[in-house]
């Protein structure tokens, strides 16, 4: 879908994001806070502390606040091709730490610490994903890190959530070792492939398990984190 695809959902997102996951006893903001915890825990393990994040495909905006809080960036810049919902996003969420930019400003914004995007890549193209790598690794600063989330192809949770949001019904999943060959074919090195969202909030009593279990496929989510080389 391209960014003026979503505009007619501006108003509607919220609601159509929360429709799809109801089904697991949880909100937007419960997800973008794990992603965020998780991929600060990741960070940490390789004594990464990055100074400047992009949250690419950003949407309404609401991972921007998550993302600068938990990694503990100075500035947290969220992009998107919907005019409309790039809008409502400097409406809601813009501040302290957090401005929001066009995709097509970013040329001049390149070298970030870090490039997070959540659930882009399944609303592009499948000859579109090469080229979005590239560009997404032109947007990291030389040794910087992609942290790459999308849902996984494995679960039928997350294919019952998918088909109950209206812009995510008969997407094409990115199945985790293409995410791999892209990245690598992109000039990124890969580091890790961790899944997450396991137990919806009716068995939140065995999430403890989440970390021990995040290198098997039974997550709703998988995160993709690799590195762009030295310049």
């Amino acid at each position: 879908m391209s960014g003026a695809a979503f505009d007619p959902y501006v108003r509607s997102y919220e609601r159509a994001l929360g429709h799809g996951l109801a089904v697991s006893g949880e909100d937007k903001d419960y997800f973008a806070a794990g992603r965020a915890r998780h991929l600060a825990r990741r960070l940490a393990r390789l004594g990464v502390r990055p100074d400047r994040v992009l949250d690419f495909g950003c949407g309404i905006g609401h991972a921007a606040r998550h993302l600068l809080h938990n990694l503990e960036a100075r500035e947290v810049v969220g992009c998107d091709e919907s005019a409309a919902i790039l809008e409502r996003a400097r409406a809601q969420f813009a501040g302290a730490g957090v401005r929001f930019s066009a995709v097509s400003e970013l040329a001049a914004e390149a070298a970030f610490d870090v490039v997070y995007v959540n659930g882009v890549m399944h609303h592009v193209p499948r000859e579109g994903w090469p080229a979005l790598l590239r560009q997404l690794h032109d947007l990291l600063a030389p040794g910087g890190h992609l942290a790459l989330w999308e849902n996984n192809p494995w679960s039928p949770a997350a294919r019952l959530v998918m088909r109950r949001i209206p812009f995510d019904r008969g997407a094409t999943l990115l199945w985790p070792r293409a995410a791999r060959r892209l990245a690598a074919e992109a000039a990124l090195v890969p580091l890790h492939v961790d899944f997450l969202f396991i137990f919806p909030r009716a068995l939140r009593r065995f999430r403890f398990l989440e970390a021990l279990l995040s290198a098997v496929p039974l997550g709703a989510q998988y995160q993709l984190l690799a590195r762009r080389g030295p310049a």
